[in-house]
């Protein structure tokens, strides 16, 4: 099967049953026999969670990265420092974790290349010795060198950088905590995660956006009257069903999930994050006529092509392959979203697939749904994963503050009736008149 991008060394291309390209790392029987003993493994079904960007990068990079080690090593060529990271260090610490369960399972494809970025933020930072530190032994990060390390990161060259600094202490100290278990003996005992209760300099946090049911609409059909349905369908998914946009681009939502034959009143949604699975119900019988929950939506979908199993597809436009149906790309999704938003009046340039979950999260809680309600819908697992998406709006407000006042309206009325009882009224007497 060929492929419009870049293929890596040793991956291997297959078309799974529903549809989906996947990727495959497979090293060559010949090597096997020579004793190689890297693992095949399957890469999953994003191009830049297998491949990278360009082909040169994501998990492909990383286990050829340990083939030419080993390869190296078995031929008795030198192997250059930019080749092979010496065993202990800070270098060899993150790529080995990300050979990983705790990373090939549990990071998904669209944070890895921020998780990338950030190992090689730590990495290629150089200390006052002029030494990367990535060159430096596990054991020589003491917590007092990892203050260091901060205070060296969030002073970029154009200014204070808190946020990378935030993500530096949280990534290291869950590297250091799983490798730890795994390589006890290249810790310090004495200090073995140094990273732990570590003191970040405060900053104010600036919310994630989320836009209204309106925008949301007024992007859906501006799309398709573009002739755009797919990003049309994200956005009302997201903002709707509160799928999240990764997923929901990655295929994880087919056809037979909506409206099935089992369930033809309702759409499944899949959470690939938690692993939940959430049946919305799509309309129901009142009084012997139908009610449609989401017709608006369902009205949207409905201008969608049908390419494959799953919902959102494109065709291939150039190539061998010109008029076949693929997935599409996360970053390509993106680009699409902000291509289109600047072509379509009423919708504002902090609009993203992102801000429609946000924004759907929002209006659960502006209809008042109580904890359990509002997770019946968005699937999640805690009450704090879920309040952390609720924004303060007005209407939020509002809602409160009426229930403030009806609470003070209701206080007040019982204490005058407390106030009527121990004190009721004297009774006017009537004077005897003398006769």
């Amino acid at each position: 099967m060929m492929l419009e991008r870049a293929r890596p060394r040793f991956v291997e291309v297959r078309r799974l049953a529903d549809g989906a390209v996947a990727f495959y790392f497979r090293v060559p029987s010949y090597y096997r026999a020579l004793g190689c003993e890297i693992a095949n493994e399957p890469l999953g079904t994003s191009y830049e969670a297998a491949c990278g960007e360009n082909g040169k990068g994501g998990r492909a990079a990383t286990l050829n990265a340990l083939f030419d080690e080993w390869n190296d090593h078995r031929t008795g060529e030198p192997i250059a420092q930019s080749k092979i990271a010496r065993y202990g260090s800070i270098d060899w610490l993150f790529r080995q974790y990300k050979t990983e369960k705790a990373y090939t399972e549990k990071v998904s494809p669209r944070s890895r290349p921020d998780y990338e970025r950030i190992m090689q933020l730590i990495c290629d930072t150089v200390g006052k010795s002029g030494r990367r530190i990535g060159e430096r032994q596990i054991i020589e990060v003491t917590p007092r060198a990892a203050d260091k390390i901060y205070e060296k990161i969030i002073n970029g060259p154009d200014g204070l950088r808190l946020r990378q600094g935030e993500k530096v202490v949280g990534l290291c100290r869950k590297v250091w905590r799983i490798m730890r278990r795994l390589h006890p003996e290249l810790f310090d005992k004495k200090h073995p995660n140094p990273w732990d209760d570590f003191t970040l300099k405060s900053r104010t946090k600036s919310k994630k956006h989320a836009v209204t049911r309106d925008e949301v609409y007024k992007f859906a059909w501006g799309c398709i009257e573009l002739g755009r349905p797919e990003p049309a369908a994200v956005a009302v998914i997201c903002f709707e069903w509160l799928q999240r946009p990764e997923n929901v681009v990655a295929g994880l939502l087919t056809w037979p999930d909506y409206r099935s034959k089992n369930w033809p009143h309702a759409v499944r949604i899949e959470h690939h994050k938690n692993k939940a699975l959430v049946w919305h119900p799509l309309e129901e019988a009142v009084a012997g006529e139908s009610v449609k929950f989401y017709a608006e939506a369902e009205d949207v979908l409905s201008h969608l092509p049908k390419l494959g199993i799953p919902m959102i597809m494109r065709r291939i436009e150039k190539g061998e392959y010109k008029g076949d149906a693929k997935l599409w790309s996360y970053p390509g999704m993106e680009k699409a979203v902000q291509q289109l938003r600047k072509k379509i009046d009423g919708v504002s340039q902090l609009f993203t697939l992102d801000a429609c979950r946000h924004g759907g999260m929002t209006e659960l809680e502006e209809a008042e749904l109580t904890d359990g309600q509002g997770r019946a819908l968005s699937g999640h697992k805690t009450s704090q994963a879920y309040r952390g998406y609720a924004k303060e709006t007005m209407k939020r407000a509002l809602a409160a503050t009426r229930k403030r006042h009806a609470h003070l309206l209701a206080q007040k009325h019982f204490e005058e009736q407390r106030v009527d009882e121990t004190h009721p009224p004297e009774t006017t007497r009537k004077l005897a008149v003398p006769q």
